[in-house]
């Protein structure tokens, strides 16, 4: 992997789901592929996805990209995303939380 700079156009989004009792599995099916193949996209930074661990049907995904038009008008209508798309509002218990932040440093081992 090559570490990237933050820049002042770079954001990341931390995105926190809660899914029905029993779409645990799925859900990682559908997202996995997902984040696969964001990887290989050129304005991709980085990307963490965590699971609560006193409640297996909450997750948190992290992910850092270079411009926030690029993902609003390019990534997010990727056809690697479709069957995720269209699959997740079954998939979740609630509305999805959705934060929006600036990245000022990052510190990988």
């Amino acid at each position: 992997m090559t570490e990237r700079a933050y820049t002042a156009d770079n954001v990341t989004f931390i995105l926190t789901l809660h899914l029905k009792p029993g779409c645990e599995e799925e859900f990682l099916a559908l997202l996995t592929p997902v984040l696969d193949a964001m990887r290989d996209e050129p304005t991709f930074i980085n990307a963490a996805l965590h699971r609560d661990p006193e409640d297996p049907t909450r997750f948190m995904l992290y992910e850092t990209w270079a411009d926030l038009d690029d993902v609003a008008q390019v990534q997010m209508q990727r056809s690697y995303r479709s069957a995720y798309w269209e699959r997740l509002p079954e998939l979740l218990a609630k509305d999805r939380q959705i934060q929006v932040w600036k990245p000022l440093r990052g510190d990988f081992a």
